[in-house]
């Protein structure tokens, strides 16, 4: 993380962060297919998100930069912005779970949990609204989780640090509003991801007679909000916009 990032001046450029897999994956996919120049950050894959960046090269034509950060960790964020001279989109999408008793959890994995979800998307809007500023324009998704909005049973760290981001959203986006800087979020509901994976199939099939839409939900269409919202009026800021097949 040390050279800079050059980016060609007539395209748009993005960060996304845990684009690995799962939803920022399918973000950054959409992103490139858009004409995006991208840098994408991961904490453990860096070898599948280098494959993965020089897929979307050889696909896209854009310029595609894979970083291993620890979002959590502001050193390593402000490692990152070194390299960076120019941001249109900021996508904070990098989370972790922690499923059980409050009572069970140690301090560090309530830190990791707050750290990863929460304290990075401070990390990285710190550095990235001066970058937009110089432009008096720019937009910054959060991805957020229902639990946020109505907390979860056995995921009280989790449901905190979304909470948090989801506030956070809310009171940034009325900083940066007569800068042309939107700041909003996306709540997801159950989603079809690794982090779900730690469910079985009976425990799915109950969840998905809960949801209104009777089925899980796609990282595709968290990708294809996504999307829509880089196209909506900068007018549209400080929301958080649920997106869970009706279930809350």
């Amino acid at each position: 993380m040390t050279h800079p990032f050059y980016v060609d001046s007539e395209k748009p450029n993005a960060l996304v962060t845990g684009a690995s897999r799962g939803i920022g994956r399918a973000i950054a996919t959409y992103l490139a297919l858009d004409g995006y120049d991208l840098i994408l950050t991961c904490k453990n894959s860096i070898g599948e998100l280098e494959r993965f960046a020089s897929s979307l090269e050889d696909e896209y034509g854009i310029s595609v930069r894979a970083e291993r950060v620890d979002m959590s960790s502001p050193s390593d964020v402000r490692e990152l912005f070194e390299g960076i001279t120019d941001l249109d989109v900021l996508v904070n999408n990098a989370g972790i779970s922690y499923i059980g008793l409050l009572q069970d959890m140690t301090d560090e994995e309530w830190d990791e949990v707050i750290g990863t979800n929460l304290s990075s998307a401070f990390y990285t809007c710190r550095s990235a609204i001066p970058l937009m500023l110089k432009k008096h324009s720019g937009r910054i998704l959060n991805i957020s989780s229902v639990w946020g909005n109505v907390g979860a049973s056995l995921e009280t760290a989790y449901s905190a640090s979304k909470g948090g981001l989801n506030a956070f959203t809310k009171a940034l986006s009325k900083e940066l509003a007569p800068s042309s800087i939107a700041v909003n979020a996306i709540a997801c509901g159950l989603i079809d991801t690794d982090m779900n994976s730690c469910f079985s199939k009976e425990e799915m099939d109950e969840l998905k007679k809960e949801i209104p839409a009777e089925r899980v939900g796609t990282t595709r269409e968290v990708a294809g909000l996504v999307r829509l919202l880089l196209q909506a009026p900068l007018y549209m800021t400080g929301q958080v916009i649920t997106l869970d097949g009706g279930w809350t």
